[in-house]
């Protein structure tokens, strides 16, 4: 053999030795189809839970020193405006990944979160609690609390819809 050949013999061996880990680390890496996409592996139910959460918090915090019980409705109104910029971040901050999500006020899970939980009759330790247009608010001292928001969450991503409600604690 001539040097020239064993000189091409040396490269390709070379070669050869330095596709090993190239190959390897392809075989790792791997591709498959069925791999979940995007909008599976991030958690959107999660995520808008946990903004809601704070922003009904912040939204409720500053009414008892504003509303007395007889403008209530006042009160449900300023939570609900307050609430509105959060809302619509939570439906429009994902769309860019594919995820929509469409939040709606739930007056019948804050109604039966009153009859279920608010107490009546004499011995209650605070006033009266309504649900009004979704949001749960208690009469304390002749000053408005709110309580609780119920709200829906519709969340449809590229291969699935779901729906949730909760009843989101207010402090």
């Amino acid at each position: 053999m001539t040097e020239r050949g064993q000189l091409v013999l040396i490269a390709a061996v070379v070669i050869a030795v330095a596709m090993v880990p190239i190959t390897l680390a392809y075989l790792q890496l791997g591709y498959d189809d069925d791999v979940e996409s995007a909008s599976e592996v991030t958690d959107p139910e999660g995520d808008a839970h946990r903004v809601l959460l704070r922003a009904v918090h912040a939204a409720s915090v500053d009414v008892p020193g504003a509303y007395d019980w007889a403008n209530r409705s006042a009160a449900v109104g300023s939570v609900r405006s307050d609430l509105a910029p959060r809302i619509e971040s939570v439906e429009t901050g994902l769309l860019d990944s594919g995820i929509a999500r469409q939040v709606e006020y739930n007056q019948t899970a804050a109604a039966e979160w009153v009859r279920t939980n608010c107490p009546s009759g004499p011995d209650r330790q605070f006033g009266a609690c309504d649900a009004d247009r979704g949001i749960v608010v208690q009469d304390r001292a002749n000053r408005t609390h709110v309580l609780r928001v119920a709200l829906d969450l519709e969340t449809t991503t590229d291969r699935r819809e779901s729906s949730v409600t909760w009843v989101l604690d207010a402090w």
